[in-house]
């Protein structure tokens, strides 16, 4: 995923967070800036290292890349366009701008809240029984499986598996991709940063 797609993807999911109506509407590049999407805010999730790149990612998606957005007035998406195409280009521009209204691609905002629709209909794994007198957890990770998700090291097979034996990863408990919150079973997004749990 590139910083812009992420960038997309966090702008919508905060969107739908406070209120799924604005996706379709007109957002002024103030409000994106500094109200819906600002950086301090949400610097974990769009792994983004500094104030400065979270500018210019903000100038590509007003500039119309990747098709992920229209800016209206279309001199201002120009002037976002040209500027970026300076080999050192001016972030006051995104102040100057700060008017403008970008209108985010509907399809492009749905793929970003459901990046795999399909998998809604995907017949899930089966689960194993476990007695009832247990009251472990059932685990994470199956003995089919052969790497662990946080070290990427050889996990055993043929047994169940509670704790990676190389970074002692507690495989039980499933964690988002993005930001290492604890997920709950059954949820398809993280309640911490939104992103889409696989």
């Amino acid at each position: 995923m590139t910083d812009l797609e992420r960038f997309f993807q966090q702008l919508v999911r905060n969107l739908a967070a406070a209120d799924p109506a604005r996706i379709g509407q007109p957002l002024s590049v103030a409000e994106i800036r500094n109200v819906i999407l600002p950086y301090r805010a949400n610097r974990r999730a769009l792994q983004l290292g500094s104030s400065e790149d979270y500018e210019l990612v903000l100038m590509r998606l007003c500039a119309g890349e990747g098709g992920l957005a229209r800016t209206e007035p279309e001199q201002a998406r120009m002037a976002f366009a040209e500027e970026l195409a300076n080999p050192n280009p001016d972030l006051g521009i995104v102040q100057w701008h700060d008017k403008a209204l970008v209108n985010l691609d509907p399809e492009a905002a749905a793929l970003a809240l459901d990046p795999e629709p399909h998998q809604a209909y995907a017949p899930r794994e089966p689960v194993v029984a476990r007695p009832k007198s247990s009251s472990r957890k059932t685990p994470k990770v199956s003995a089919k499986a052969s790497g662990c998700p946080r070290c990427g090291g050889n996990l055993p097979t043929g047994r169940t598996v509670n704790f990676c034996p190389q970074c002692g990863q507690n495989l039980t408990q499933a964690r988002c991709a993005e930001c290492e919150s604890e997920l709950e079973q059954g949820w398809r997004h993280c309640v911490s940063c939104g992103a889409s749990v696989a």
